[in-house]
């Protein structure tokens, strides 16, 4: 039974339907993490700023770290975990193992939810701060790329190689990366 400091939250995370008592001040983080057991979104700064906690909710990005659980009852999430399809990886995920586009793996999580997600942005034409025209087809250049993902943070520098393999998703070879 919830107290009136509590709400009871049904999210749909990977595949799976949940319903939580939660306090009103739990963040969807915690929920996931502390109450669900889901690891892959990670803890790192708690402030919104570094994105290792990053999840897709219908296909957009959500810093659950800054995002309230009662605010996500409803929703359906996916997680890094939950993009592979069985023993498939996800496009994105494979190219991170294939070009090696993480080193300690903290933030990797959060950089597979975002690239998902800032791929289908640029599909559906939405521009970012460095997009030039406005009326053209968006072309995920280096420094587009940069900017779209400019959320995540990686404290080893692995960026690099996340540039090479958004680039090998999108069947080109970019100006940078792995070598």
């Amino acid at each position: 039974m919830a107290t009136p400091f509590e709400s009871e939250v049904t999210v749909t995370v990977d595949g799976v339907a949940h319903t939580l008592t939660l306090d009103h001040r739990t963040t969807l983080l915690d929920a996931l993490r502390d109450r669900l057991g889901v690891m892959a979104a990670k803890k790192g700064c708690d402030h919104g700023q570094c994105g290792s906690c990053t999840v897709l909710e219908d296909g957009r990005r959500v810093t659950t770290c800054l995002s309230l659980a009662v605010a996500h009852d409803g929703a359906t999430l996916t997680t890094a975990d939950g993009l592979a399809d069985g023993d498939e990886l996800h496009p994105v995920q494979q190219a991170f193992v294939d070009l090696d586009a993480f080193q300690c793996g903290y933030c990797t999580p959060g950089q597979v939810c975002s690239t998902v997600a800032m791929l289908d942005e640029a599909r559906e034409g939405r521009p970012s701060h460095v997009t030039d025209d406005l009326t053209a087809e968006i072309a995920l250049d280096d420094a587009e790329i940069r900017e779209r993902l400019s959320g995540n943070l990686c404290r080893c520098g692995a960026y690099p190689n996340i540039i090479a393999a958004v680039h090998r998703v999108l069947g080109d070879t970019g100006s940078g990366g792995a070598r």
